[in-house]
């Protein structure tokens, strides 16, 4: 009988082109409106309007040329001046205030862009996040599944190409807007263990009763249980035709995201996922309020009657939340976000994130946004990116520049995808997110590094996002399944 390997996935290139030679928009409107401004004190005045400009084209050489943290000064202008305002306009520090107004049904009262989301319930009990403003419709369901790297090589298999499989379908619907997968660590309070002992246990048998209540009373709180969601984001105007079929309005939507997370239910299966439950409103608000407050969760726990955390959809937000340039604080966390810049380069087996989940001692969220793309538009991204790297070859080629072997990868990546999308294969935007968070900043700075070293081990390129922490942070610590930074 032959062995069965594991399967092994490689990550196309992330492309560096900018708009037009290289350079992204920042980068081209300083540089166009430089020359421009050269082109007419040359005209007017002559080479000495161009000496007199000298310290107009080395600033604009100096912002272009010189990189931080691999992006240019220029490019990192507009992140630093919307920071900057929000600074000068006291935005960067959000306070829970009891207000006079009505109170709108089930509004989460959550902090900056993400202010006017609210559960909505429906006549069959089912709960969903509604943005009015980007109109979408968002489930959020529990999900657990067997130890992936304990699983045989056949089954890993099987569970990874399901979920492609899934992620196909999903893709391919045409209203669907994000699916999210979120994976966070939590601090436990035991409140379920001891619950479980309480109900099932006999504390009053000889020697071992003793001890299995010892145990039960310095473990649980100690542990750092691990939670999975999958949220989707139903897009109410591309669904628009199906929701006036079922009725119109929330009511047609609901019914739309019943079909719909049934499919998706029934397409976790077989990628080895087992969803316990879609949430409802009491469990999604205390869901966003355990990530603002993580100390929050033994309460939560205790005060409800399941044993599961829930919470009122009010209280769903933090007292408090202060942006830093490199981190965000809320209650009783602290909390800096990455974004996976790189994945992989080379051929690496399914589980290679495993080091980076399973780092022992540290509280994370780790979340993969999926953006499902169209056909067409993506076949036309093919097309552009296939006519840059054709021109940028035949432009080195005309100076006698070496040819690029990043260029080589980077089009036979765009081939491939090429070929995939004219097989009918579905194209999604994959963007994945790492929230740290800690107690204090001290704790915070060393479960970084901690993390970071992971990363390389895993051949992720991690880099730290500034200026925009809390928009990072809602998007991967919160299943709001929202993909904007």
């Amino acid at each position: 009988m032959s062995e069965v390997l594991p399967l092994t996935v490689k990550f196309p290139t992330r492309s560096r082109r900018g708009i037009l030679l290289g350079l992204s928009l920042p980068q081209l409107v300083l540089v166009s409106s430089t020359l421009a401004l050269l082109l007419v004190a040359v005209l007017t005045v002559g080479l000495m309007g161009a000496v007199a400009l000298a310290p107009v084209w080395i600033t604009t050489a100096v912002l272009v040329g010189v990189r931080r943290e691999g992006r240019s000064l220029i490019d990192w202008a507009p992140l630093v001046a919307r920071y900057a305002h929000r600074r000068r306009t006291d935005q960067t520090m959000w306070r829970a205030r009891p207000v006079s107004r009505p109170q709108v049904q089930g509004l989460l009262h959550l902090p900056g862009t993400t202010a006017s989301l609210r559960v909505a319930t429906a006549a069959s009990g089912a709960s969903a996040i509604h943005d009015p403003h980007r109109q979408t419709l968002t489930a959020v369901a529990r999900v657990s599944s067997r130890a992936f790297a304990l699983l045989d090589p056949a089954t890993q298999n099987a569970n990874v190409s399901a979920w492609g499989r899934a992620l196909a379908g999903i893709a391919r619907t045409g209203h669907i807007a994000t699916v999210q997968v979120l994976e966070r660590t939590v601090p436990d309070s035991g409140d379920s263990l001891a619950r479980h002992w309480t109900e099932h246990g006999n504390p009053q048998a000889p020697v071992a009763g003793h001890i299995y209540s010892a145990l039960v009373d310095s473990a649980g709180p100690a542990a750092a249980p691990h939670e999975a969601y999958l949220a989707i984001a139903l897009d109410l105007k591309a669904a628009k035709r199906l929701i006036g079929q079922a009725g119109g309005g929330l009511h047609g939507a609901f019914t739309v995201m019943g079909q719909t997370t049934a499919s998706v239910a029934q397409a976790a299966r077989g990628a080895g996922l087992t969803v316990t439950g879609w949430l409802g409103s009491r469990e999604i608000a205390a869901v966003l309020r355990t990530a603002y407050d993580p100390a929050a969760t033994a309460r939560l726990q205790q005060w409800s009657s399941t044993g599961r955390a829930e919470a009122d959809p009010a209280a769903a937000g933090p007292v408090a939340q202060v942006e830093e340039t490199d981190r965000v604080i809320t209650d009783s966390a602290r909390h800096a976000t990455y974004w996976i810049e790189n994945w992989p380069r080379t051929e690496t087996s399914s589980g290679f994130l495993h080091s980076i989940m399973f780092s022992t001692g540290v509280r994370r969220s780790f979340s993969l946004i999926y953006a499902p793309q169209g056909i067409e538009s993506a076949l036309r991204d093919v097309q552009r990116r296939k006519s840059a790297i054709i021109s940028d070859a035949s432009e080195r080629r005309r100076r006698g520049q070496v040819e690029s072997e990043a260029d080589n990868v980077e089009y036979a990546d765009v081939k491939t995808r090429e070929k995939q999308l004219i097989s009918g294969h579905a194209d999604v935007a994959l963007t994945g997110l790492l929230t740290v968070s800690a107690d204090t900043d001290q704790a915070l700075d060393a479960a970084c590094a901690q993390l970071e070293t992971a990363a390389a081990s895993a051949q992720v390129d991690l880099r730290r996002l500034l200026f925009q922490q809390t928009d990072a942070f809602t998007a991967c610590a919160l299943p709001l399944a929202r993909n904007t930074l």
